[in-house]
């Protein structure tokens, strides 16, 4: 996830991608929500609150990472950079588009096995760099194609209410509906 992040937001900086600096925006708190995750299960004294302030430490990340996308998108609808193709950033989400769904799946049966809602957050994370990987390639192709440089904005702003909704389900508890 910290090279899927590194190259994404590198990526990003040399496109002024605001889709692909969303994705990699994703892969930093993707990588930040495996960290609580990993808290979880190496602290040996889990109970169910020390579950629920997992699962809601990965919410907040999501909203933030909404904001993020939101802001990255009207600088770059207002003209306050140009998008370019980005070669790189298109194979990257690729991989990320086959990738992440499977390892999301992975993430679900365990956290269904261990009934572990931060678990659960972050396999929605997982599904949601997956999704987020599908309509921000979009986005890049269209742009690198055809030069409709709005294309990769509006990707952006297609992720955020996905980024939201998973925030929103993370923070009030129910990612482990499958525990």
């Amino acid at each position: 996830m910290a090279t899927e992040a590194g190259v994404a937001l590198a990526s990003a900086w040399q496109a002024g991608s605001p889709a692909l600096l969303g994705f990699g925006g994703d892969s930093l708190i993707e990588l930040l929500s495996a960290a609580v995750v990993l808290w979880r299960f190496r602290d040996q004294r889990v109970d169910e609150r020390t579950e629920q302030r997992s699962a809601k430490i990965a919410g907040i990340l999501l909203f933030a990472l909404a904001a993020f996308a939101v802001v990255a998108s009207a600088s770059a609808l207002l003209g306050y950079s140009e998008v370019r193709p980005s070669p790189i950033g298109i194979v990257l989400l690729l991989l990320a588009a086959m990738i992440m769904p499977w390892l999301a799946t992975e993430k679900r049966h365990l956290a269904a096995k261990t009934g572990s809602a931060a678990l659960q957050a972050d396999a929605a994370e997982s599904a949601l760099c997956g999704y987020m990987a599908w309509i921000a390639l979009a986005g890049l192709v269209v742009n690198a194609v055809w030069k409709n440089h709005w294309t990769d904005p509006l990707a952006a702003l297609c992720l955020t209410p996905i980024i939201v909704r998973e925030g929103w389900e993370a923070i009030r508890g129910k990612t482990c509906q499958r525990c």
